[in-house]
C-alpha cells in the first residue's frame, strides 16, 4: 500500500508545515509516525521498534514512558493546571525549581528566568544583556560574539546568534549585531599540519583580535555551546574554554554557556561548563530539564546582572519582558520530578560510564570507507561521512548521503540525526551497556547499507 494513502500520513502532508524539513520532499515522502515510547525505544504506527538514538531531539533523559513524570503532571494539573508569574504572582513549582537550579548550577549563578524553549531563553539573554547595559549607561555595549556552526535557536535574535547558513538564508538574518568566529573543530578548520594546541591558540588569538577590532566597549557577551551539538557534534580543543573565559574577564565581556543540549549530565558531568572547566555569567538550560515531557527552559544568571536589571525595573516601573508560560506550574512540577530521578538513579554517572563505552565502541568505525572522523564526548557522538578519507573531501552535495544513511538507519531500527553528512547520536541517559552495543551494531550495519547503496 502506498504510504501516502494512509489517512494519518495524508492528513499530515495536507496540513502540517514541518520544522527543518524540505516541504516539497515531504509531500512525496510523508512522515514516519511515532505512536508510543518505552525506555530508550519508540514504536511507529505499524509497531516497528527503534532505538531512539537522539533522545528525541537531544532531550529525553529518563526515557519515553517514565510514570513518575506523568504522575507529577497529573497531580499538578489537578491542583493548579495553569498560573502565570507576572506582576508579583507565583506558585510553588516554579519557586522550588528556581531554588533547585541555583543549587545545581555552578556557584555564582543565583537568579532564574523561565521560558518555554531554548530559543526563547537565548532571545531573553540578548534582551536581558541589552537591558542591563542600558541601565549601566553603556548603550554601545550590545554586540555578541558567537561561532560559525554554533546553534542557539530560531527566534529572530537567537537565530542571529546561530552560525548556520540555512538558519539565516531568506530570513533576513542576522538581525542583531553579532560576529561569528571560527568553529572550534580541529578536523575541519585546522590549517594543514596544525596541531590541536596550535589550532586552539590561533582561535584564542583570533577572538582577541576581533574584540580589539570591534572595541571591547561595544561587545556585550560571548555565547557558545560547551560542545557544539546541532551544528555537527564538535567538541572543542583542549584549553579552548579556559582561554575564552580569560579573554571575557580581561575585556569585561559576559560569558554565556548555552547548555540546552549539554546540561544535566549529557557529557557525563553535571554541565558542559563543568566538564570543560569554565564558569559562565549566564547559563541557558532546556531539553533535559524536563526530559522534554513539557516545554520548559531557564536562564540562570549572576546576582550582579540581576542587581543592574532590578535597579532599572525600579526606574522604569517594570521588566517589560515575559511569556504566558514563563514558569508554567505543570512544566516546572514535571522538571522537579525529572531532576529528582536524574539524581536518585545516578544518571549523570551512568552517562559518564555509558558515554565512555559508546565512544570506545564507535571509534573503530573511523576505519569504515565512508567515515572521515568519529568524535564526541559522553553520550553525544558524531560520525562524519566523506567521499575521500585522505583529503577529507565532503560529498557533493553535502547532506544527500547523510539523508540516505538516516533512511538506512531507520530500516536497521536506529533513529539518529543526519546533520549534513554527520550522523549524530545522543541516546537517553538511562541507556544500558546492552543498548550501547546495539547502537554500535546498528550504526555499523547502517554504514554498510549506505555504502552498498552508493555502489549499486
Amino acid at each position: 500500500m502506498n504510504r501516502l494513502s494512509n489517512s494519518l500520513v495524508a492528513a499530515d502532508v495536507a496540513a502540517v508545515l514541518h520544522p527543518y524539513t524540505n516541504a516539497r520532499a515531504h509531500e512525496q515522502k510523508g512522515p514516519l509516525i511515532i505512536d508510543r515510547g518505552e525506555g530508550v525505544h519508540v514504536y511507529d504506527e505499524a509497531g516497528k521498534e527503534y532505538i531512539e538514538g537522539l533522545a528525541g531531539l537531544w532531550s529525553v533523559a529518563v526515557g519515553f514512558n517514565e510514570p513518575r513524570l506523568v504522575e507529577a503532571a497529573v497531580r499538578q494539573m489537578q491542583k493548579l493546571p495553569f498560573y502565570h508569574t507576572f506582576a508579583h504572582k507565583s506558585h510553588e513549582p516554579s519557586i522550588r525549581l528556581a531554588e533547585k537550579l541555583v543549587e545545581m548550577t555552578p556557584e555564582g549563578l543565583d537568579r532564574v528566568f523561565f521560558t518555554s524553549s531554548g530559543s526563547e531563553a537565548n532571545d531573553t539573554v540578548v534582551k536581558l544583556v541589552w537591558f542591563m547595559n542600558n541601565a549601566l549607561g553603556r548603550p554601545q555595549k550590545k554586540k555578541f560574539l558567537a561561532r560559525t556552526k554554533g546553534y542557539h535557536g530560531v527566534t529572530v535574535a537567537s537565530a542571529s546568534l546561530t552560525g548556520l547558513p540555512n538558519n539565516h538564508r531568506d530570513f533576513d538574518l542576522p538581525a542583531i549585531p553579532v560576529r561569528h568566529l571560527t568553529c572550534p573543530h580541529h578536523y575541519r578548520f585546522a590549517h594543514d599540519g596544525e596541531s590541536e594546541s596550535e589550532f586552539c591558540a590561533r582561535l584564542i588569538a583570533e577572538t582577541e583580535q576581533v574584540i580589539l577590532e570591534e572595541g571591547p566597549e561595544t561587545i556585550a557577551a560571548f555565547i557558545g555551546e560547551p560542545l557544539m551539538a546541532a551544528g555537527g557534534v564538535m567538541p572543542p580543543p583542549a584549553g579552548y574554554w579556559p582561554g575564552i573565559e580569560a579573554l571575557c574577564r580581561k575585556y569585561d565581556i559576559l560569558l554565556v554557556a548555552d547548555e540546552v543540549i549539554c546540561g544535566f549530565g549529557r557529557l557525563g558531568s553535571s554541565f558542559g561548563a563543568v566538564h570543560y572547566g569554565f564558569t559562565p555569567d549566564i547559563m541557558v538550560l532546556s531539553k533535559q530539564i524536563s526530559s522534554s515531557y513539557m516545554p520548559l527552559a531557564a536562564v540562570v544568571f549572576t546576582d550582579e546582572i540581576y542587581q543592574a536589571v532590578a535597579d532599572n525595573t525600579n526606574k522604569i516601573g517594570t521588566f517589560g519582558h515575559g511569556f504566558t508560560a514563563s514558569g508554567h506550574p505543570v512544566a516546572t512540577a514535571v522538571a522537579l520530578e525529572n531532576l529528582a530521578i536524574i539524581e536518585e538513579r545516578h544518571l549523570v554517572e551512568n552517562a559518564r560510564q555509558m558515554g565512555d563505552l559508546l565512544q570506545v565502541g564507535l571509534a573503530p568505525l573511523a576505519d569504515h570507507p565512508l567515515v572521515g572522523e568519529v568524535r564526541g564526548a559522553g553520550l553525544i557522538a558524531g560520525l562524519e561521512l566523506v567521499s575521500d578519507k585522505a583529503t577529507k573531501k565532503p560529498f557533493d552535495p553535502v547532506g544527500k548521503i547523510g539523508a540516505l544513511a538516516a533512511e538506512a538507519g531507520q530500516e536497521e531500527g536506529l533513529i539518529f540525526r543526519a546533520i549534513g553528512d554527520t550522523l549524530a547520536l545522543c541516546p537517553p541517559l538511562i541507556v544500558t551497556e546492552e543498548h550501547v552495543h546495539q547502537i554500535v551494531q546498528r550504526m555499523e550495519a547502517t554504514l554498510n547499507k549506505t555504502a552498498r547503496a552508493l555502489t549499486s
